[in-house]
């Protein structure tokens, strides 16, 4: 069962709810940049300046959150994001590395 935030427990994280928050280029792309930093990093939503109003921001970080790819934490008057790297390397071995070389390739 999903916290009182919506970060669902590693085995309740489902392969489709994973596949459907990653088709969005947008939300790849956040998963990407996470991926590509540090463990541990925490950012807030507007770091990424993705192209879209701040509701759809909040809509994406939503749908990465509840397929439990990201934890967002509250911070004062803005949430920070961090990648929940172990949990998806457990959950879906070789994922994050897929996302990163589709990068390098240009397949973006």
């Amino acid at each position: 069962m999903p916290d009182e935030e919506g970060h669902p427990e590693p085995a309740e994280m489902e392969l489709g709810r994973v596949l459907s928050a990653l088709a969005d280029p947008l939300r790849r792309r956040v998963v990407r940049e996470l991926a590509a930093g540090p463990d541990g990093e925490a950012r807030t939503c507007s770091s990424f300046g993705l192209p879209v109003s701040k509701a759809t921001v909040t809509h994406h970080f939503r749908a990465l959150r509840e397929a439990g790819l990201i934890r967002q934490v509250d911070r004062g008057n803005s949430r920070m994001a961090t990648l929940r790297r172990a949990d998806i390397e457990r959950r879906f071995p070789g994922l994050l590395g897929l996302l990163v070389a589709e990068e390098a390739a240009g397949d973006v």
